[in-house]
């Protein structure tokens, strides 16, 4: 039996937040949510995700200063950047930092869904990668 993909959703808009939550929920996903970076990083040090989708705006510490520390926390968790405000500088950063992905907001749940899906397949490699060595 597959286990339900851990998500953790950090957006700091939580209208956005809470619609997201619910409609992955409705499709099997385990999703917790928080509402800036140093609250993902403290429910990153309590539970382990498979993927975390972080919002590259947000007050305080922003998407890629998260991402760089959440990769200290869980190095195989995989990351999906969203961003209502495109930025070729933060793309580049968040993937030279290890981001699988960097999708646009408002984008199509099945797009985020098989994002997230893919981005499971990965980490589920790299996880029996490191078991075989």
């Amino acid at each position: 039996m597959e286990r339900a993909i851990r998500v953790l959703l950090v957006d700091d808009e939580e209208r956005f937040t809470r619609t997201l939550s619910k409609r992955l929920t409705e499709r099997g996903l385990r999703v917790h949510t928080a509402s800036s970076g140093m609250k993902a990083l403290r429910h990153m040090e309590d539970n382990v995700f498979d993927v975390v989708v972080l919002d590259v705006k947000m007050p305080g510490m922003d998407g890629v200063e998260t991402l760089r520390e959440a990769k200290k926390v869980q190095p195989l968790t995989e990351v999906i950047l969203l961003t209502g405000h495109a930025s070729v500088d933060s793309a580049i950063e968040g993937m030279r930092l290890g981001a699988f992905e960097y999708l646009m907001k408002p984008c199509e749940i099945e797009e985020l869904m098989a994002k997230i899906e893919e981005a499971y397949a990965k980490r589920v490699m790299r996880e029996e990668e490191i078991r075989e060595s």
